[in-house]
């Protein structure tokens, strides 16, 4: 078995490719910003030899000794942000320079396996496609276009960067590029795609734009990025993580069906209001560039690679819900 390095140890998809580490055998060295963020991983593997090494990814400090002994590094860390930034270098730059950096440390280290978590926000905005047709995993997110939002384009330079410094650098690189990830937290530390569904369960939102999201539980994902160490065929590929799209509306309608009492609201937000209140409110702007186009990624590559059959996406969703209402319940 091999020991791996999973860099932002304490993210949401990072704690489910831990345990899917550990329950497969492979020793594991995590990465974290602080002693709190290592506490709470330490707290749900209480009988793990897990190690840590405290690392940012804006600093070289620290890469040497955290790729020590390493196999396999498992680069999971990047921002994830609620609004558009008025910069997108601010998202841009951490997330290019970060996956440098873990990319270079390794080959430093000697350190040749690589699997990385991208998204399929690198993928579903190619503008030499139709923009309501099916992406594969075969398209690229254009960076440069102007209804690409700063998050795609980071993910998107990152994941591009990476490609060539493997390929220069004669190593062996695996991209796991999940849409929305859903299903259960291991802990009440989830990200943002958690915080959608309590959006909804609050009924913050009073209509929802008509626009699809790839989604996959986090599961699933955890399972990808174990499963491609010992498949010699994810070697050199990019995997579409998407158990199929939902459209907001639908989701709304899926959620207010399993919580009538929580008052979600089932209206469609009209184009034109979103492009003119997009204008002055940063987290719709991202929103708008999505309106008009069809964010699904054809996920089937990693069933047929990998052997696994993806948990339905509402399963996924009604999963994220179930926990949000009973961690909330104390």
């Amino acid at each position: 078995m091999s020991k791996v390095l999973v860099t932002g140890a304490s993210g949401f998809i990072a704690k489910h490719i831990v345990r899917e580490l550990l329950e497969s055998g492979h020793a594991v060295r995590g990465t974290v910003r602080s002693a709190k963020r290592q506490a709470e991983v330490e707290a749900l593997f209480p009988d793990a030899s897990l190690e840590f090494a405290m690392l940012d990814l804006t600093s070289d400090d620290g890469w040497d000794d955290a790729l020590d002994g390493v196999d396999v590094l498992m680069h999971t860390a990047s921002p994830f942000p609620q609004e558009e930034p008025k910069d997108p270098q601010e998202l841009i730059r951490p997330a290019v320079d970060g996956t440098m950096r873990a990319m270079t440390a390794a080959h430093k280290a000697g350190v040749r396996r690589v699997i990385l978590t991208s998204s399929c926000a690198a993928i579903y905005k190619d503008s030499a496609k139709p923009p309501m047709q099916q992406s594969t995993e075969a398209n690229w997110t254009d960076p440069d276009a102007s209804f690409v939002s700063a998050y795609e384009a980071s993910k998107t330079l990152a994941e591009r960067a990476a490609w060539d410094f493997a390929q220069a650098n004669d190593m062996q690189l695996t991209t796991i590029n999940p849409g929305g990830v859903f299903g259960p937290a291991m802990d009440a530390n989830y990200g943002t795609s958690l915080e959608l569904v309590e959006r909804f369960l609050d009924a913050a939102d009073p209509m929802y734009p008509a626009i699809n999201l790839p989604a996959v539980d986090v599961r699933d994902v955890a399972y990808m990025h174990v499963h491609a160490l010992g498949n010699d065929e994810t070697i050199g590929e990019r995997f579409a993580a998407n158990a199929g799209a939902i459209d907001m509306l639908d989701a709304a309608k899926l959620l207010s069906t399993h919580y009538p009492n929580n008052g979600i609201k089932t209206r469609k937000a009209p184009n034109f209001l979103l492009r003119l209140l997009g204008r002055f409110d940063k987290t719709v702007r991202q929103v708008v560039g999505n309106l008009d186009r069809n964010s699904d990624v054809d996920g089937s590559k990693a069933e047929r690679v990998m052997g696994f059959s993806y948990i339905p996406t509402e399963d996924a969703l009604l999963a994220s819900a179930e926990y949000v209402t009973a961690n909330r319940a104390g």
